[in-house]
């Protein structure tokens, strides 16, 4: 949240009907390559040439670059000026449109709902619509969420972080390959896909360019707040994920080309459900798990739509992240 004598508004001043605009971001080539060699590394976000024979037809952005962006205007137009504490998760994502290099993005935030909490009555619970546009006014991608803003007239939120409970131990499953076409997916089966180990110059740099609320940018910051300490942005609990699906999808291709198979990528339309039970702090590492849920072909020919369940576990055991997700695979023949 904003420091208390940098809020301009709090929970009570958050009007429904209201829509909150802000500025605008020129996304480059450059930045989209960038982001998907450390987090989404497809061949659509990364080779010009290999996109143009994608299923997105051309160099296209991440998705979770379009939602860093979103969350980094909001945070530009209003979060920093909230008394934000901060978002358990998120209803549903869409990416509707290829972002593309050198498109000017703005962000569009309206206020759907707002109820006080029961449990915390330092803060109500706001459910928000937003939307990232382009300079031609496309709608690239929407986002249904609820944030956390704390009230006027209770003080400051303070915790002290909780002893930590006894470490488990590591997968001992070896690194799964995900399923690459349509008629190899396999409903309820769960693979073990990567580990990641976060620390506090990785949490800073992330924030300071997606999400640079104050929790997320210092451990002093952190102590203020109702997280007692410097705690991951969970859009970057989310771009690491992205990240171990890519390589498990990677080892699944090297595989296939072993035995003489190719296999195009597809991408992701959108997610629900996700998740951030627990705070990811400096040394923590989430253990990323991905299963399937279930399988169908689509109008698009050649291609079927896969829907499968992510969720990273800390060293301690606990959910810290989750959520459900489809991609475009594609089917054999």
């Amino acid at each position: 949240m904003a420091e208390a004598g940098d809020i301009e508004f709090y929970f009570e001043d958050l009007k429904v009907g209201e829509v909150i605009s802000g500025g605008s971001h020129v996304i480059t080539r450059d930045a989209i390559i960038d982001f998907a060699r450390t987090y989404d590394p497809q061949v659509f976000h990364l080779d010009e040439e290999a996109a143009k024979a994608s299923i997105l037809g051309g160099l296209s952005a991440s998705g979770w670059h379009s939602v860093g962006i979103l969350m980094r205007l909001s945070c530009d137009s209003w979060v920093n000026r909230s008394a934000s504490w901060g978002g358990p998760g998120v209803d549903q994502l869409k990416w509707l449109k290829p972002v593309r290099p050198d498109d000017r993005l703005s962000a569009r935030c309206e206020i759907v709902s707002k109820r006080e909490s029961k449990s915390r009555p330092a803060m109500g619970l706001v459910a928000m619509h937003s939307a990232l546009l382009n300079q031609r006014d496309e709608v690239v991608l929407t986002q249904e969420m609820t944030v956390m803003v704390g009230r006027r007239g209770f003080a400051p939120p303070h915790a002290e972080i909780p002893p930590a409970p006894p470490v488990v131990a590591p997968p001992q499953e070896p690194l799964g390959l995900l399923p690459l076409f349509y008629e190899d997916f396999e409903p309820g089966k769960r693979i073990y896909i990567g580990s990641y180990q976060f620390d506090a110059a990785n949490i800073i740099a992330f924030a300071r360019q997606f999400d640079p609320q104050p929790f997320h940018l210092s451990e002093e910051a952190g102590r203020r707040s109702h997280f007692g300490g410097l705690v991951a942005s969970g859009w970057q609990s989310a771009a690491v994920h992205m990240r171990m699906l890519v390589d498990a999808r990677h080892r699944g291709q090297a595989d296939a080309a072993a035995k003489g198979f190719v296999a195009a990528t597809g991408p992701s339309p959108g997610v629900r459900e996700i998740a951030w039970p627990r705070p990811v702090r400096a040394g923590d590492t989430l253990h990323f798990y991905s299963e399937g849920l279930s399988a169908r072909p689509t109008s698009r020919p050649g291609w079927a739509l896969c829907e499968a369940r992510s969720f990273g576990i800390n060293q301690y055991g606990e959910p810290a992240f989750g959520m459900i997700g489809t991609v475009f695979v594609p089917m054999r023949g």
